[in-house]
């Protein structure tokens, strides 16, 4: 069964599973509405609520069915869609929630750039210009995915945008910094793909040893800021050592 509703529609995923759909396309208007649903979710979780996942349209509600359904008329659906629906009467999407702000050092360097070049000249742009449009952006968290800790960013200048690899690499370096269309991501972890790589991050993204593993969440505000060779060197060490 679905519900529908001008503004979102509720349908289930499996028997342990509520998808909120806010629209179909990915806009800073349906991340902001995404946002806020989860915020309202964090400061105010209900019984039988397992996690929540936010996406680029979408927030998926894990819920234990037996919790919700113990003692009550109505199936666990049910009752998870009221919830939900409550929730959702209770948002104002023009509020505003507050944004974490997290700089990103990268070096732009050749050894840690293989595909700087190809982006500069697919643009038509040298590399001096690539750096300083993908270093004076901001940059919107939509949803962390495809590996633990990597982001999808919103934002990124159509002057630097770049096709994915016909080939992918079997293995890109942890902290690599891509293009890929019109996104820019940090891999977090060494794992195959197809980005375009214009540098390199000493910083982890991921650590499943700190409190919080992922380093960003979804609705954060990124910045990128270009780092010396040595500067790169200094941060990994001291990365190593906390």
């Amino acid at each position: 069964m679905q519900r529908r509703d001008q503004s979102y529609q509720l349908a289930p995923l499996g028997d342990g599973a509520l998808v909120v759909t806010f629209g179909e396309r990915i806009s800073e208007d349906i991340h902001k509405k995404v946002k806020t649903f989860v915020t309202k979710l964090e400061h105010e979780p209900f019984d039988g609520l397992i996690e929540y996942v936010p996406a680029f349209t979408t927030v998926t509600l894990y819920y234990n069915p037996w919790v919700l359904s113990e003692g009550g008329a109505k199936s666990a659906y049910e009752e998870v869609c009221a919830i939900a629906e409550e929730i959702l009467t209770k948002i104002d999407a023009s509020e505003e929630v507050e944004a974490r702000r997290i700089e990103i050092p990268v070096c732009y360097d050749e050894e840690f750039s293989p595909d700087l070049s190809f982006v500069a000249e697919h643009n038509g742009l040298s590399e001096e210009e690539v750096i300083r449009i993908h270093t004076s952006g901001e940059y919107i968290v939509y949803m962390i995915g495809f590996a633990p800790g990597f982001p999808y960013l919103g934002g990124m200048s159509e002057k630097i945008a770049a096709p994915r690899k016909t080939n992918p690499r079997s293995a890109i370096p942890k902290g690599s910094v891509g293009i890929a269309g019109s996104q820019t991501g940090v891999y977090p972890l060494e794992t195959p793909g197809g980005w375009q790589l214009i540098g390199r991050t000493p910083v982890s993204l991921f650590d499943p040893y700190r409190e919080s593993p992922s380093l960003l969440q979804a609705g954060d505000i990124v910045t990128f800021t270009s780092i010396s060779k040595e500067e790169y060197k200094e941060r990994e060490e001291r990365e190593r050592e906390s």
